[in-house]
């Protein structure tokens, strides 16, 4: 038995170091914290619950892709649950495959089930097209139940990272879209793309970034400097949301917001 545990938090190990060191620095390099870190700096400390370390895993020695390129559970924020998903761009570029979208399929189903907000902290290249049709089935199933918890609970979007094609269809579905300046990219498809079709020269920053969709589009509701600030800036948001449709705003904060309104008159 000893030897299974030790064996099972190898792998566990292994699964939560992503795509490695190498992968791990170029993230760093490009001023992106790792899915972890994501959710560790936005959840309450100790709080956060990993939901299907080992989903999709058919072959544990080969750990082709870890985790399938996304994160996936539940924590607190200032000690209210929400379920959450933050994709892992260190593992095939965190683009979406039918496994990556069942474990985010799951933990929006959580959410719905005990009210809790959704929260999904993206960085992906969209489908994984070596799955074809199945990566396409795994994002319809995402926008369905983004359709279906409208109203009912919030739902907000972090775009941490270069995200195209399915990775922002969902995010538009949300409530709520923030963007990191400078290293968040939200488009439907790439200057690349743009340029064989249209012919015309466009870089990525101008096409999708934060500065784009915030003052142009509209698509961006706030902007971050950094990653931290980003996910603290989510915190604060939470702060002043009900959990869901069925629940009043946290009387502090109305009480906040009431006060400001009678110094305001």
């Amino acid at each position: 038995m000893r030897e299974k545990l030790s064996r099972l938090n190898e792998l566990s190990q292994k699964i939560k170091a992503g795509g490695g060191e190498e992968k791990i620095k170029k993230q760093h390099a490009s001023n992106k914290l790792t899915a972890r870190e994501r959710i560790d700096l936005l959840l309450d400390p100790g709080s956060f619950m990993e939901v299907d370390l080992f989903a999709g895993e058919e072959d544990m020695e080969a750990l082709k892709n870890p985790g399938q390129g996304v994160v996936t559970g539940y924590g607190t924020v200032d000690g209210r649950v929400v379920c959450l998903f933050a994709q892992d761009f260190t593992v095939a570029g965190g683009t979406l495959s039918g496994h990556h979208a069942g474990k985010i399929c799951k933990v929006m189903d959580m959410a719905v089930k005990v009210g809790a907000p959704f929260i999904g902290l993206n960085d992906s290249g969209g489908a994984r097209i070596q799955e074809g049709v199945e990566a396409l089935d795994g994002y319809g199933r995402i926008f369905y139940r983004n359709t279906m918890a409208s109203g009912v609970i919030p739902q907000i979007s972090a775009i941490m990272g270069p995200c195209a094609g399915g990775a922002v269809y969902s995010p538009a579905l949300t409530d709520f879209v923030f963007m990191v300046d400078k290293s968040s990219k939200m488009f439907i498809t790439g200057p690349q793309v743009v340029r064989a079709v249209m012919g015309e020269d466009i870089s990525a920053e101008e096409l999708g970034g934060a500065r784009t969709h915030s003052e142009k589009s509209g698509v961006c509701h706030f902007t971050a400097d950094s990653d931290a600030h980003c996910l603290q800036l989510i915190r604060k948001l939470l702060s002043y949301l009900p959990s869901n449709n069925g629940e009043e705003p946290p009387q502090e904060k109305a009480r906040e917001y009431t006060a400001l309104i009678g110094t305001s008159h």
